[in-house]
């Protein structure tokens, strides 16, 4: 089959392919335009998901040292509250007989009460003291005369207070006229 090509159906074949080109060419610009806002917006949401992904390890962080230290608190606070129990159960049951304590005294004066004879030396070294000071009984002398002096004391149920432990030699005062 031959077919006639005339000057005008060319001429339409030519602007037919000329719109058909000019129309690619507009479909690939905006194909093209519609890519770049897809990558944008891919970027900008990878970007959102990685300072959301920063953000959440950082509260992580800072959660897991907030239960840390809530940890710590619960923990000190179930000690405090057996230490209270403990000295409420001792300040009810009142004082026994025979029990002691350790008076601090400072160049005579009162100073601290102790239960014990090793707190009230611990004290001293805290107020200057040589932590390796030797205590020695003080015999006569009165008490003013030591920087630091430790006194035990005894609870006598008989008196309901407590007396000394160990009570000075008494003094036989000037004879009578």
């Amino acid at each position: 089959m031959i077919r006639i090509v005339t000057a005008a159906r060319l001429a339409r074949l030519e602007a037919d392919a000329d719109a058909a080109v000019e129309s690619a060419r507009q479909t690939c610009g905006a194909a093209a335009e519609a890519f770049g806002r897809h990558v944008r917006e891919v970027y900008a949401a990878t970007d959102r998901a990685q300072r959301a992904e920063a953000t959440t390890s950082e509260v992580g962080v800072i959660l897991a040292q907030a239960m840390r230290e809530l940890s710590a608190a619960q923990q000190e606070l179930l000690l405090k509250d057996i230490e209270i129990r403990r000295l409420r159960e001792e300040q009810g049951r009142g004082p026994v007989e025979g029990e002691t304590l350790t008076v601090l005294l400072h160049h005579g004066e009162p100073h601290t009460i102790y239960a014990s004879r090793a707190d009230a030396h611990a004290d001293t070294a805290t107020h200057g003291a040589p932590p390796d000071q030797v205590w020695t009984p003080c015999g006569e002398r009165p008490a003013a005369a030591f920087t630091w002096r430790c006194e035990a004391f005894i609870y006598n149920a008989a008196s309901n207070g407590f007396r000394r432990l160990h009570m000075p030699a008494p003094k036989t005062l000037g004879e009578a006229a």
